[in-house]
Protein backbone atom coordinates (compact mmCIF):
# COMPACT_ATOMS: atom_id res chain seq x y z
CA UNK A 1 0.00 0.00 0.00
CA UNK A 2 1.43 3.46 -1.07
CA UNK A 3 1.80 6.23 1.36
CA UNK A 4 -0.94 7.93 -0.34
CA UNK A 5 -3.72 5.43 0.30
CA UNK A 6 -2.46 5.01 3.95
CA UNK A 7 -3.19 8.48 4.38
CA UNK A 8 -6.37 8.14 3.23
CA UNK A 9 -7.96 5.04 5.16
CA UNK A 10 -6.33 7.08 7.83
CA UNK A 11 -8.66 9.89 6.95
CA UNK A 12 -11.83 8.02 7.06
CA UNK A 13 -10.75 6.00 10.36
CA UNK A 14 -9.76 8.68 12.21
CA UNK A 15 -12.42 11.25 11.34
CA UNK A 16 -15.00 8.65 12.02
CA UNK A 17 -14.03 7.77 15.27
CA UNK A 18 -13.61 11.74 16.22
CA UNK A 19 -17.12 12.10 15.47
CA UNK A 20 -18.22 8.84 17.21
CA UNK A 21 -17.04 10.42 20.36
CA UNK A 22 -18.04 13.39 19.87
CA UNK A 23 -21.57 12.58 18.71
CA UNK A 24 -24.36 12.76 21.74
CA UNK A 25 -25.91 10.07 22.64
CA UNK A 26 -29.40 10.05 22.05
CA UNK A 27 -31.49 8.28 24.86
CA UNK A 28 -35.19 9.37 23.65
CA UNK A 29 -37.11 9.55 20.46
CA UNK A 30 -36.96 13.79 20.47
CA UNK A 31 -33.16 13.64 21.21
CA UNK A 32 -33.04 10.60 18.26
CA UNK A 33 -35.65 12.12 15.57
CA UNK A 34 -36.19 15.90 16.17
CA UNK A 35 -32.64 16.51 17.72
CA UNK A 36 -33.65 17.99 20.83
CA UNK A 37 -31.01 18.73 23.33
CA UNK A 38 -31.22 19.74 26.72
CA UNK A 39 -34.67 20.79 25.36
CA UNK A 40 -32.97 22.75 22.96
CA UNK A 41 -33.87 22.81 19.13
CA UNK A 42 -31.17 23.50 17.14
CA UNK A 43 -30.65 27.48 16.20
CA UNK A 44 -30.28 29.52 12.87
CA UNK A 45 -26.15 29.23 12.43
CA UNK A 46 -26.81 25.12 13.33
CA UNK A 47 -29.98 25.01 11.09
CA UNK A 48 -28.69 26.78 8.53
CA UNK A 49 -24.74 24.76 8.34
CA UNK A 50 -27.05 21.47 8.65
CA UNK A 51 -28.51 22.11 5.68
CA UNK A 52 -25.67 23.41 3.26
CA UNK A 53 -23.64 20.44 4.05
CA UNK A 54 -26.06 17.77 4.16
CA UNK A 55 -26.64 18.88 0.33
CA UNK A 56 -23.13 19.69 -0.39
CA UNK A 57 -22.74 16.18 -0.61
CA UNK A 58 -19.46 14.18 -2.91
CA UNK A 59 -21.60 13.70 -5.86
CA UNK A 60 -22.82 17.37 -5.64
CA UNK A 61 -19.30 18.36 -5.51
CA UNK A 62 -18.27 15.75 -8.01
CA UNK A 63 -21.10 17.34 -10.86
CA UNK A 64 -20.13 20.54 -10.13
CA UNK A 65 -16.52 20.37 -10.75
CA UNK A 66 -17.12 18.11 -13.81
CA UNK A 67 -20.02 20.71 -14.93
CA UNK A 68 -16.77 23.53 -14.79
CA UNK A 69 -14.83 21.30 -16.79
CA UNK A 70 -17.51 20.84 -19.25
CA UNK A 71 -19.13 24.11 -19.31
CA UNK A 72 -16.87 26.21 -17.90
CA UNK A 73 -18.58 28.93 -15.07
CA UNK A 74 -21.63 28.73 -16.71
CA UNK A 75 -22.00 24.75 -15.47
CA UNK A 76 -21.37 25.66 -11.59
CA UNK A 77 -24.38 28.09 -11.61
CA UNK A 78 -26.31 25.71 -13.76
CA UNK A 79 -25.93 23.14 -11.10
CA UNK A 80 -26.05 25.78 -8.07
CA UNK A 81 -29.44 26.24 -9.94
CA UNK A 82 -30.64 23.57 -7.32
CA UNK A 83 -30.35 25.64 -4.38
CA UNK A 84 -33.23 27.47 -4.94
CA UNK A 85 -34.70 24.59 -3.38
CA UNK A 86 -33.92 25.84 -0.22
CA UNK A 87 -35.80 28.83 -0.71
CA UNK A 88 -38.53 27.47 -1.74
CA UNK A 89 -39.11 24.99 0.46
CA UNK A 90 -38.47 27.64 3.54
CA UNK A 91 -40.93 29.45 2.26
CA UNK A 92 -43.79 27.22 1.74
CA UNK A 93 -42.76 25.12 4.77
CA UNK A 94 -42.88 28.22 6.84
CA UNK A 95 -46.40 29.20 5.52
CA UNK A 96 -47.68 25.96 5.90
CA UNK A 97 -46.86 25.54 9.76
CA UNK A 98 -47.51 29.13 10.33
CA UNK A 99 -50.79 29.33 8.48
CA UNK A 100 -52.06 25.55 8.35
CA UNK A 101 -50.19 24.18 11.70
CA UNK A 102 -48.81 21.19 10.22
CA UNK A 103 -46.05 19.53 12.09
CA UNK A 104 -44.60 17.30 8.77
CA UNK A 105 -45.06 16.60 5.48
CA UNK A 106 -46.82 13.79 5.86
CA UNK A 107 -49.43 15.56 8.21
CA UNK A 108 -50.07 17.81 5.82
CA UNK A 109 -50.54 15.23 3.00
CA UNK A 110 -52.68 12.93 5.55
CA UNK A 111 -54.76 16.05 5.95
CA UNK A 112 -55.48 17.04 2.68
CA UNK A 113 -54.99 14.20 0.57
CA UNK A 114 -55.52 10.37 2.67
CA UNK A 115 -53.89 7.86 3.29
CA UNK A 116 -52.93 6.61 -0.03
CA UNK A 117 -51.43 9.63 -1.05
CA UNK A 118 -49.20 9.51 2.14
CA UNK A 119 -48.18 5.53 0.89
CA UNK A 120 -47.38 7.07 -2.75
CA UNK A 121 -45.31 9.90 -0.97
CA UNK A 122 -43.05 7.66 1.25
CA UNK A 123 -42.61 5.86 -1.40
CA UNK A 124 -40.91 8.15 -3.64
CA UNK A 125 -39.21 9.77 -0.90
CA UNK A 126 -37.99 6.28 0.13
CA UNK A 127 -36.44 5.34 -3.21
CA UNK A 128 -34.82 9.23 -3.14
CA UNK A 129 -32.98 7.85 0.51
CA UNK A 130 -32.31 4.80 -1.23
CA UNK A 131 -30.53 6.91 -4.06
CA UNK A 132 -28.68 9.22 -1.83
CA UNK A 133 -26.54 5.84 -0.04
CA UNK A 134 -24.61 4.34 -3.20
CA UNK A 135 -24.42 7.52 -5.05
CA UNK A 136 -22.65 9.47 -2.58
CA UNK A 137 -20.26 5.82 -1.52
CA UNK A 138 -19.09 5.62 -5.25
CA UNK A 139 -17.94 8.67 -4.96
CA UNK A 140 -15.44 7.78 -1.91
CA UNK A 141 -14.49 4.73 -3.79
CA UNK A 142 -13.19 6.39 -6.71
CA UNK A 143 -10.36 7.99 -4.89
CA UNK A 144 -9.22 4.96 -3.68
CA UNK A 145 -9.76 2.82 -6.67
CA UNK A 146 -10.71 2.29 -9.93
CA UNK A 147 -14.78 0.73 -10.51
CA UNK A 148 -14.49 -2.90 -9.54
CA UNK A 149 -11.14 -3.22 -7.81
CA UNK A 150 -11.04 -4.55 -4.35
CA UNK A 151 -9.93 -1.14 -2.67
CA UNK A 152 -12.98 0.87 -4.90
CA UNK A 153 -15.35 -1.47 -2.73
CA UNK A 154 -13.35 -1.96 0.33
CA UNK A 155 -13.52 2.01 0.92
CA UNK A 156 -17.08 2.21 0.62
CA UNK A 157 -18.17 -0.48 2.69
CA UNK A 158 -15.78 0.77 5.62
CA UNK A 159 -16.92 3.97 5.54
CA UNK A 160 -20.59 3.49 4.71
CA UNK A 161 -20.03 1.17 8.12
CA UNK A 162 -18.12 3.76 10.01
CA UNK A 163 -20.73 6.66 9.43
CA UNK A 164 -23.45 4.07 10.19
CA UNK A 165 -21.85 3.51 13.78
CA UNK A 166 -22.03 7.64 14.87
CA UNK A 167 -24.98 7.96 13.69
CA UNK A 168 -26.88 5.31 15.45
CA UNK A 169 -25.68 6.83 18.59
CA UNK A 170 -27.32 9.64 18.37
CA UNK A 171 -30.01 9.81 15.30
CA UNK A 172 -31.26 13.26 13.63
CA UNK A 173 -28.72 15.17 17.16
CA UNK A 174 -25.42 13.41 16.10
CA UNK A 175 -26.40 14.32 12.41
CA UNK A 176 -26.90 17.98 13.48
CA UNK A 177 -24.34 18.02 15.80
CA UNK A 178 -21.23 16.38 13.53
CA UNK A 179 -23.17 18.71 9.82
CA UNK A 180 -21.52 21.77 12.28
CA UNK A 181 -18.39 20.02 12.11
CA UNK A 182 -18.26 19.11 8.74
CA UNK A 183 -18.96 22.49 7.89
CA UNK A 184 -16.82 24.01 9.46
CA UNK A 185 -13.87 21.75 7.90
CA UNK A 186 -15.37 22.17 4.69
CA UNK A 187 -15.23 25.52 4.74
CA UNK A 188 -11.10 25.33 5.60
CA UNK A 189 -10.89 23.04 3.24
CA UNK A 190 -12.63 24.59 0.24
CA UNK A 191 -10.66 27.79 1.04
CA UNK A 192 -7.39 25.92 0.81
CA UNK A 193 -8.15 24.28 -2.53
CA UNK A 194 -9.19 28.35 -3.71
CA UNK A 195 -6.05 29.55 -3.03
CA UNK A 196 -3.88 26.43 -4.72
CA UNK A 197 -6.09 27.34 -8.26
CA UNK A 198 -5.58 31.11 -7.60
CA UNK A 199 -2.29 31.25 -6.24
CA UNK A 200 0.81 33.30 -8.03
CA UNK A 201 1.87 30.29 -9.64
CA UNK A 202 1.99 30.42 -13.62
CA UNK A 203 -0.62 27.79 -14.24
CA UNK A 204 -3.13 29.52 -11.35
CA UNK A 205 -5.84 31.07 -12.86
CA UNK A 206 -7.39 34.60 -12.08
CA UNK A 207 -11.29 35.43 -11.40
CA UNK A 208 -11.47 36.84 -14.61
CA UNK A 209 -10.17 33.25 -16.49
CA UNK A 210 -12.82 32.15 -14.58
CA UNK A 211 -15.30 34.58 -15.18
CA UNK A 212 -15.09 34.10 -18.59
CA UNK A 213 -14.40 30.19 -18.94
CA UNK A 214 -18.10 29.48 -20.37
CA UNK A 215 -20.65 30.46 -22.86
CA UNK A 216 -23.62 31.58 -22.11
CA UNK A 217 -25.81 29.89 -24.47
CA UNK A 218 -28.09 26.59 -24.11
CA UNK A 219 -25.72 24.01 -25.69
CA UNK A 220 -23.23 25.11 -23.16
CA UNK A 221 -24.61 24.93 -19.45
CA UNK A 222 -28.19 27.15 -20.07
CA UNK A 223 -30.32 23.91 -20.64
CA UNK A 224 -29.36 22.73 -17.20
CA UNK A 225 -29.90 25.48 -15.59
CA UNK A 226 -33.42 26.25 -16.39
CA UNK A 227 -33.86 22.29 -15.66
CA UNK A 228 -32.74 22.76 -12.33
CA UNK A 229 -34.47 26.15 -11.43
CA UNK A 230 -37.63 24.07 -12.60
CA UNK A 231 -37.27 21.48 -10.39
CA UNK A 232 -36.33 23.26 -7.56
CA UNK A 233 -40.31 23.89 -7.23
CA UNK A 234 -40.66 19.61 -6.43
CA UNK A 235 -37.16 18.47 -6.04
CA UNK A 236 -37.16 20.00 -2.21
CA UNK A 237 -40.39 18.03 -0.54
CA UNK A 238 -39.09 14.45 -1.71
CA UNK A 239 -35.88 14.99 0.04
CA UNK A 240 -36.77 14.58 3.53
CA UNK A 241 -33.20 15.31 4.40
CA UNK A 242 -34.35 18.73 3.50
CA UNK A 243 -37.59 18.86 5.01
CA UNK A 244 -37.22 17.18 7.88
CA UNK A 245 -35.10 20.21 9.09
CA UNK A 246 -38.54 22.51 8.24
CA UNK A 247 -39.40 21.23 11.42
CA UNK A 248 -37.35 21.21 14.15
CA UNK A 249 -36.80 24.69 15.17
CA UNK A 250 -39.53 27.91 15.45
CA UNK A 251 -41.09 28.83 11.89
CA UNK A 252 -39.11 31.89 11.84
CA UNK A 253 -35.55 30.70 12.64
CA UNK A 254 -36.59 27.72 9.60
CA UNK A 255 -37.19 30.06 7.51
CA UNK A 256 -33.93 32.44 7.92
CA UNK A 257 -32.24 29.02 8.29
CA UNK A 258 -33.83 28.10 4.30
CA UNK A 259 -32.84 31.78 2.50
CA UNK A 260 -29.47 31.99 4.15
CA UNK A 261 -29.03 28.12 2.84
CA UNK A 262 -29.92 28.90 -0.73
CA UNK A 263 -27.41 31.57 -1.33
CA UNK A 264 -24.42 30.13 0.64
CA UNK A 265 -24.92 26.38 -0.66
CA UNK A 266 -25.63 27.49 -4.26
CA UNK A 267 -21.96 29.37 -4.01
CA UNK A 268 -19.92 27.37 -2.22
CA UNK A 269 -21.22 24.95 -5.67
CA UNK A 270 -20.05 28.08 -7.81
CA UNK A 271 -16.58 28.26 -6.02
CA UNK A 272 -16.26 24.27 -6.35
CA UNK A 273 -16.95 24.35 -9.91
CA UNK A 274 -13.52 26.61 -10.12
CA UNK A 275 -11.90 22.55 -10.02
CA UNK A 276 -13.82 21.85 -13.08
CA UNK A 277 -12.40 25.46 -14.69
CA UNK A 278 -9.10 24.40 -14.09
CA UNK A 279 -8.98 21.46 -14.98
CA UNK A 280 -10.43 22.69 -18.27
CA UNK A 281 -7.94 25.23 -19.36
CA UNK A 282 -5.28 22.95 -18.29
CA UNK A 283 -7.05 20.72 -21.22
CA UNK A 284 -7.65 17.79 -18.70
CA UNK A 285 -10.09 14.97 -19.25
CA UNK A 286 -11.94 12.30 -17.32
CA UNK A 287 -13.50 13.41 -13.58
CA UNK A 288 -12.30 16.49 -12.55
CA UNK A 289 -11.44 16.82 -9.31
CA UNK A 290 -9.51 13.94 -9.30
CA UNK A 291 -7.63 14.76 -12.38
CA UNK A 292 -6.74 18.37 -10.58
CA UNK A 293 -6.06 16.10 -7.08
CA UNK A 294 -3.34 14.62 -9.71
CA UNK A 295 -1.70 18.05 -10.70
CA UNK A 296 -1.65 19.75 -7.85
CA UNK A 297 0.18 17.01 -5.68
CA UNK A 298 -0.50 14.77 -2.74
CA UNK A 299 -1.41 17.65 -0.57
CA UNK A 300 -4.55 18.72 -2.65
CA UNK A 301 -5.19 15.39 -3.48
CA UNK A 302 -5.74 14.85 0.73
CA UNK A 303 -7.42 17.66 1.17
CA UNK A 304 -10.26 16.67 -1.30
CA UNK A 305 -10.41 13.31 -0.23
CA UNK A 306 -11.30 14.81 3.29
CA UNK A 307 -13.79 17.33 1.41
CA UNK A 308 -14.65 14.29 -0.07
CA UNK A 309 -15.87 12.13 3.22
CA UNK A 310 -16.83 14.95 5.33
CA UNK A 311 -19.41 16.09 2.99
CA UNK A 312 -20.68 12.53 2.20
CA UNK A 313 -20.72 11.36 5.49
CA UNK A 314 -22.57 14.45 6.35
CA UNK A 315 -25.10 13.20 3.80
CA UNK A 316 -24.93 9.65 4.50
CA UNK A 317 -25.77 10.34 8.50
CA UNK A 318 -28.68 12.54 7.20
CA UNK A 319 -29.79 9.96 4.78
CA UNK A 320 -29.84 7.66 7.80
CA UNK A 321 -31.79 9.91 10.29
CA UNK A 322 -34.40 10.64 7.50
CA UNK A 323 -35.31 7.05 6.83
CA UNK A 324 -35.09 6.12 10.19
CA UNK A 325 -38.30 8.77 11.23
CA UNK A 326 -39.89 7.97 7.39
CA UNK A 327 -40.02 3.95 8.89
CA UNK A 328 -40.84 4.92 12.83
CA UNK A 329 -42.69 8.11 13.07
CA UNK A 330 -43.83 9.42 9.71
CA UNK A 331 -45.43 5.84 8.34
CA UNK A 332 -45.54 4.17 11.85
CA UNK A 333 -43.98 0.87 11.62
CA UNK A 334 -42.25 0.66 14.78
CA UNK A 335 -42.27 3.23 17.95
CA UNK A 336 -38.94 2.46 19.38
CA UNK A 337 -35.48 3.64 18.84
CA UNK A 338 -34.38 0.15 18.80
CA UNK A 339 -36.37 0.22 15.55
CA UNK A 340 -35.31 3.19 14.60
CA UNK A 341 -31.42 2.47 14.90
CA UNK A 342 -32.19 -1.16 12.71
CA UNK A 343 -33.71 0.96 10.04
CA UNK A 344 -30.88 2.89 9.70
CA UNK A 345 -29.24 -0.09 9.66
CA UNK A 346 -31.62 -2.05 6.67
CA UNK A 347 -31.13 1.07 4.30
CA UNK A 348 -27.55 1.26 4.89
CA UNK A 349 -27.23 -2.38 3.18
CA UNK A 350 -29.79 -2.23 0.53
CA UNK A 351 -28.32 1.03 0.10
CA UNK A 352 -24.65 -0.27 -1.05
CA UNK A 353 -26.37 -3.00 -3.29
CA UNK A 354 -25.92 -0.82 -6.30
CA UNK A 355 -23.02 0.22 -5.76
CA UNK A 356 -22.23 -3.49 -7.62
CA UNK A 357 -24.10 -2.76 -10.15
CA UNK A 358 -22.43 0.21 -11.73
CA UNK A 359 -25.15 2.89 -11.41
CA UNK A 360 -24.57 6.70 -13.10
CA UNK A 361 -23.79 9.36 -10.49
CA UNK A 362 -25.74 12.31 -12.28
CA UNK A 363 -28.57 10.10 -13.08
CA UNK A 364 -29.63 10.13 -9.11
CA UNK A 365 -30.26 13.80 -9.43
CA UNK A 366 -31.35 14.30 -13.16
CA UNK A 367 -33.48 11.59 -13.39
CA UNK A 368 -35.34 11.44 -9.43
CA UNK A 369 -35.83 15.10 -9.61
CA UNK A 370 -37.87 14.73 -13.26
CA UNK A 371 -39.65 11.26 -11.08
CA UNK A 372 -41.01 13.89 -8.52
CA UNK A 373 -42.28 17.24 -10.96
CA UNK A 374 -46.02 15.67 -10.43
CA UNK A 375 -45.12 17.46 -6.33
CA UNK A 376 -45.26 21.12 -8.11
CA UNK A 377 -48.61 22.06 -7.79
CA UNK A 378 -49.30 19.74 -4.82
CA UNK A 379 -46.91 22.17 -2.29
CA UNK A 380 -46.79 25.49 -4.38
CA UNK A 381 -50.66 25.47 -4.13
CA UNK A 382 -51.37 23.25 -0.81
CA UNK A 383 -53.56 26.23 0.78
CA UNK A 384 -56.01 25.46 -2.28
CA UNK A 385 -58.81 23.77 -2.98
CA UNK A 386 -57.96 19.91 -4.38
CA UNK A 387 -59.37 16.90 -4.50
CA UNK A 388 -57.64 13.36 -3.39
CA UNK A 389 -57.58 12.53 -7.29
CA UNK A 390 -55.50 15.68 -7.88
CA UNK A 391 -52.80 14.44 -6.07
CA UNK A 392 -52.59 11.05 -7.77
CA UNK A 393 -53.23 12.89 -11.62
CA UNK A 394 -50.53 15.22 -11.17
CA UNK A 395 -47.84 13.03 -9.46
CA UNK A 396 -48.22 9.92 -11.65
CA UNK A 397 -48.43 12.04 -14.54
CA UNK A 398 -44.62 13.09 -13.10
CA UNK A 399 -43.58 9.14 -12.68
CA UNK A 400 -44.46 9.18 -16.60
CA UNK A 401 -42.55 12.15 -17.83
CA UNK A 402 -39.42 10.54 -15.98
CA UNK A 403 -39.51 7.21 -17.62
CA UNK A 404 -39.60 9.11 -21.19
CA UNK A 405 -36.76 10.84 -19.78
CA UNK A 406 -35.13 7.66 -18.88
CA UNK A 407 -35.77 5.24 -21.95
CA UNK A 408 -35.59 8.46 -24.38
CA UNK A 409 -38.90 8.54 -25.07
CA UNK A 410 -40.33 11.80 -25.63
CA UNK A 411 -40.82 13.43 -28.92
CA UNK A 412 -37.94 15.40 -30.02
CA UNK A 413 -40.48 17.72 -32.10
CA UNK A 414 -41.39 19.39 -28.55
CA UNK A 415 -37.52 19.87 -27.73
CA UNK A 416 -36.80 23.82 -28.92
CA UNK A 417 -33.11 23.55 -27.67
CA UNK A 418 -30.09 21.88 -28.70
CA UNK A 419 -27.46 20.21 -26.69
CA UNK A 420 -26.91 18.74 -23.52
CA UNK A 421 -29.69 18.59 -20.77
CA UNK A 422 -31.84 19.94 -23.79
CA UNK A 423 -34.04 16.84 -23.36
CA UNK A 424 -34.28 17.20 -19.39
CA UNK A 425 -35.23 20.66 -20.08
CA UNK A 426 -38.35 20.17 -22.44
CA UNK A 427 -39.45 17.34 -20.68
CA UNK A 428 -39.56 19.49 -17.52
CA UNK A 429 -41.33 21.97 -19.05
CA UNK A 430 -44.06 19.83 -20.62
CA UNK A 431 -44.25 17.79 -17.54
CA UNK A 432 -44.74 20.23 -15.15
CA UNK A 433 -47.38 22.19 -17.55
CA UNK A 434 -48.93 19.02 -17.89
CA UNK A 435 -49.24 18.09 -14.29
CA UNK A 436 -50.32 21.78 -12.96
CA UNK A 437 -52.84 21.23 -15.82
CA UNK A 438 -54.22 17.68 -14.44
CA UNK A 439 -53.76 18.54 -10.97
CA UNK A 440 -56.63 21.57 -11.34
CA UNK A 441 -58.98 19.75 -13.42
CA UNK A 442 -60.51 17.56 -10.81
CA UNK A 443 -61.34 21.13 -9.26
CA UNK A 444 -62.52 22.84 -12.24
CA UNK A 445 -65.39 20.41 -13.19
CA UNK A 446 -66.61 20.59 -9.51
CA UNK A 447 -67.42 23.98 -9.75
Amino acid sequence: MTEVKIWQWGLIIASSLVLFLLSPLAKDTNQFFKAVQKKKVPNTFMLMGSLIISWIFAKSITNAANLGLDFGIVGGVAYAGYYLSFAVAGIVIYKMRLHGNYTSIHHFLSSKFGKTAVTVFSVLIAIRLFNEVWSNTMVIGSYFGPVGTGSYYWSILVFTGLTLAYVLKGGMSSSIFTDIIQMGLFSILLTVILFAIFGKDTTTMTVAEVANSGVWSFEMGLNLLFAALLQSFSYPFHDPVLTDRGFLSSPKVTLTSFLWASVLGALCIILFSTIGVYAQSQGMQGQAAVEVCKALGVVILLVINFIMITSAASTLDSTFSSFSKLMTLDLKFGKSLKFGRWSMVAIAVLGTIPVFLNAEILSATTISGTMVIGLTPVFLFWKGKASKISFHLSVFSGIFFGFLLIFNWFPKALIFTTGKHADLLWINFWGISFCLLVYLIPTWIKK
